[in-house]
């Protein structure tokens, strides 16, 4: 009863003071709308795994390996660069089970930053965010290369790469653009095919060929050491960038409380282990040095050539095919969900609103799905892949340190913003600050181009808030303000919260609370152990003027004593 009490209170009391804009000590709406609550355990995991099986091991272990063996020498070690990157991963995805939660609006991790620190922090994670989608997809479409130039040397009939590659991304583009959402459930078959055939494949090579053991656990296989190791699980951190994609649905899924966490940790146990079993294998049975095309370049189609050394030309004509079906739908569904970030930073007004327009008979953001394409064109024409992925693997890992970031603040702003997750993080604030901390370590080892570019992202985010996205949003107290001041001034900020209970329960705005009012104001407080009887016992105490009304003063007054008492 109270729950609708407070909601009341929202919509029908005046503007709060300047100073007290933003503070909540109502519930979050639950704000799925209409959606239909339908997906289960399994297809949770399902969709997760779509967003994560594609380039990250189709194209990248063995640009992976010649990063490990120091750009010269490609070395099998890799296995444990994924894991690695599994565990630093780890932290963010429990953060985000927890924020999923919390917030029951579908959106992801824009929603949750924007909600955590403000509009500002809110356009440049936005805007990262689109950079690592458009740039994850960019990378589909470079392994999609790859593999069809396989492909054309078996029909033995020319096909300009380039031209095909871009001709795909047009024919992407329209699709999005079309909202043909049946295309989606293609996806999950695709998935599934595909981790059956690497499973199998790894299986049969286990079954019927000599495996080097050395090549992926002796000492040379992990280049010069702990720091090879971690520079190249920073490069690979861009396989699990999916992990979390289930969040964004969040308000379709049954049990969300339950399913969301179990999803995405299901999700990232299975994918890490692919990621392991694959990579080690795929390394003691090719020679590492078999991955590379001429003097430090390696091959963009490693499955191929594990494929065809395992089975020979016809089933590696198979994991061509495979692989170039596997990341073109990887890079249908990049598109669909990069452009959704400037979409949503339109409509919260960030960005121009052009990238908010929605097509008027396809119902689809088009101008957000061109603009997302035509930079997708753009990273493929004039980024080598290895930048590609290193940039892309920069942004994740920093969106992911924000993540963490967002669970302390807001669980030490609870108070004054009602953040209350139906799952709670386990061993806080640990993992949330093993993750910070590891993801920092990964970009600094990953070096200039990774950094550059989340300065980049930063700049040039600062640069489109302050010029627009500032004169088109209210300034209000965020989670993260609140934060800062519980620490610096924790008696200010606690009569901030007083101040915007005193104010949310005078719905009249006469600066005067009755009775009932002042009860509702003690309930937003989360006063304890007050019954009905005790509160008007208090509030008559306070009414010095017996007119039966409370004043701002006598409500300060009185709530410090009732705080106090302990």
């Amino acid at each position: 009863m109270f729950n609708c009490i407070h909601h009341a209170l929202v919509f029908m009391s005046p503007p709060l003071p300047r100073d007290l804009v933003g503070i909540v000590l109502t519930p979050i709406d639950d704000i799925s709308g209409n959606l239909e609550r339908k997906l289960d355990l399994f297809p949770v995991v399902i969709i997760s795994l779509s967003a994560m099986i594609g380039s990250g091991l189709f194209v990248l272990p063995a640009l992976a390996m010649l990063e490990m063996g120091g750009g010269s020498v490609p070395v099998g070690g890799v296995w444990l660069a994924y894991l690695l990157a599994a565990i630093v991963v780890l932290p963010g995805a429990i953060s985000k089970s927890e924020l999923a939660t919390a917030m029951p609006s579908s959106g992801g991790s824009y929603v949750y930053v924007q909600e955590t620190f403000g509009p500002l922090i809110g356009t440049i994670s936005g805007l990262g965010l689109w950079a690592n989608f458009m740039l994850k997809s960019a990378f589909a479409l470079i392994g999609f290369k790859a593999y069809l130039w396989v492909i054309e040397d078996v029909i033995g009939f020319d096909i300009n790469l380039e031209s095909a590659a871009m001709l795909l991304l047009l024919f992407i583009v329209a699709v999005n653009i079309l909202g043909l959402k049946r295309i989606k459930k293609v996806q999950i078959p695709i998935v599934m095919i595909s981790t059956a055939f690497l499973f199998g494949i790894c299986i049969w090579a286990l079954a019927t060929m000599d495996m080097n053991w050395d090549a992926a656990f002796s000492r040379d296989a992990f280049g010069t050491g702990i720091e090879s190791v971690a520079t190249t699980a920073a490069f690979v951190f861009v396989s699990y960038a999916g992990v979390t994609k289930i969040a964004a649905v969040g308000g379709e899924i049954k049990n969300p409380s339950k399913n969301i966490p179990q999803g995405i940790l299901l999700s990232l146990a299975f994918a890490t282990i692919l990621y392991v079993f694959v990579t080690m294998v795929m390394a003691m049975t090719v020679d590492p040095s078999m991955f590379m095309e001429g003097s430090h370049h390696a091959r963009e189609d490693p499955v191929y050539i594990f494929a065809t050394e395992v089975g020979g030309t016809d089933v590696g004509l198979i994991a061509a095919v495979l692989s170039v079906v596997t990341m073109t739908s990887m890079a249908l569904a990049g598109i669909m969900a990069s452009s959704r970030f400037p979409y949503a930073m339109s409509i919260d007004k960030l960005v121009p609103k052009v990238l908010g327009e929605v097509h008027s008979k396809y119902h689809t953001p088009h101008w957000a799905i061109i603009g997302t394409g035509l930079s997708m064109a753009a990273a493929i024409t004039f980024l080598p892949v290895h930048d590609v992925a290193e940039l892309a693997s920069g942004f994740k890992i920093m969106i992911f340190i924000v993540i963490n970031g967002c669970v302390i603040v807001l669980r030490g702003s609870a108070s004054s913003h009602w953040y209350k997750p139906e799952w709670k993080s386990p061993m806080y604030p640990f993992f949330q600050v093993f993750g910070i901390v590891g993801g920092m370590a990964l970009l600094l080892l990953m070096g200039a181009k990774a950094l550059i570019g989340g300065a980049a992202a930063v700049v040039l985010g600062s640069i489109i808030y302050k010029t627009y996205g500032d004169s088109n949003t209210e300034e209000e107290m965020t989670p993260w303000e609140t934060y800062v001041l519980m620490r610096t001034n924790p008696s200010e900020a606690e009569r901030r919260r007083r101040m915007a209970s005193f104010h949310l329960a005078d719905t009249d705005g006469s600066g005067k609370l009755d009775l009932e009012e002042f009860v509702s104001a003690a309930e937003l407080l989360g006063l304890e152990g007050l019954d009905r009887p005790s509160l008007e016992e208090h509030f008559h105490a306070a009414d010095v003027n017996e007119n039966d009304l409370m004043e701002i003063e006598e409500y300060a007054s009185m709530i410090e004593k009732l705080t106090s008492k302990d």
